[in-house]
């Protein structure tokens, strides 16, 4: 036998590179050329996970069960002959963990508008694996086009509020690479903001006037009284 195989290639057999919990995945490991037998390692971060022994060239097959966060990350298989101190590591695989999102948080920075008012709406989900997507609707009518986020940070929109039907009940939705998963946010609703009269100032200013001449009223009443009272003594 040659002192060292070549290096072997390590490739996914069944399942995908981004995982949800309990999924199954299969590697294979494969040296070519090679002459078997041929003892494959597979490797997580340097730590040994299982080996197999091929007496032929087909690849060797490891079935993983994604059980828990600590099951993805960086794999590694290595290829020697099983009388040899020597051996030679493949290429590395990395599985990502994909997590649910969490129900998405629709705001605003105020909640009162007037006619012609400029307005943003924020969605947010503060849980899930990234990317995601946002989708914002006025009712059930999507009113902007999707927004994906490459990073933990929310998707903004601007409206103008322009007539009264702009008033109505918005929500958004989120959804990342996790399957079959969709989260709604809450309904937020803009309100029409009092439109203050001007003579609203005028009124109140002519009332405290009124009332610092009765309150000047009151106070010089006592002068007049006590000169004329003590005249009448």
């Amino acid at each position: 036998f040659p002192a060292m195989v070549s290096n072997p290639k390590l490739a996914l057999a069944q399942g995908t590179l981004s995982v949800v919990m309990k999924q199954n995945v299969t590697l294979s490991c494969l040296s070519e050329p090679g002459s078997p037998p041929v003892r494959y390692t597979l490797f997580k971060h340097n730590q040994q996970v299982s080996a197999l022994n091929r007496s032929d060239l087909s690849p060797a097959l490891f079935t993983l069960t994604i059980s828990s966060a600590s099951d993805v990350g960086e794999y590694k298989c290595k290829a020697e002959y099983n009388n040899s101190s020597g051996g030679k590591y493949s290429n590395s695989l990395t599985f990502t963990l994909l997590e649910p999102i969490s129900k998405p948080v629709l705001s605003s920075p105020t909640s009162q508008a007037k006619q012609g008012q400029n307005v943003t709406l924020s969605c947010f989900s503060e849980n899930g694996s990234l990317p995601i997507t946002y989708l914002f609707f006025k009712g059930t009518q999507n009113i902007s086009p999707q927004k994906t986020m490459q990073k933990r940070k929310a998707a903004v929109i601007f409206l103008l509020i322009n007539s009264l039907s702009d008033f109505g009940t918005y929500k958004c939705k989120a959804n990342n690479s996790f399957p079959n998963i969709t989260k709604y946010s809450n309904a937020f609703n803009f309100t029409l903001a009092e439109e203050r009269s001007h003579s609203q100032p005028l009124i109140i200013s002519l009332g405290l006037i009124l009332l610092l001449l009765i309150i000047g009223f009151a106070l010089a009443i006592p002068f007049f009284l006590i000169p004329l009272y003590k005249a009448s003594e």
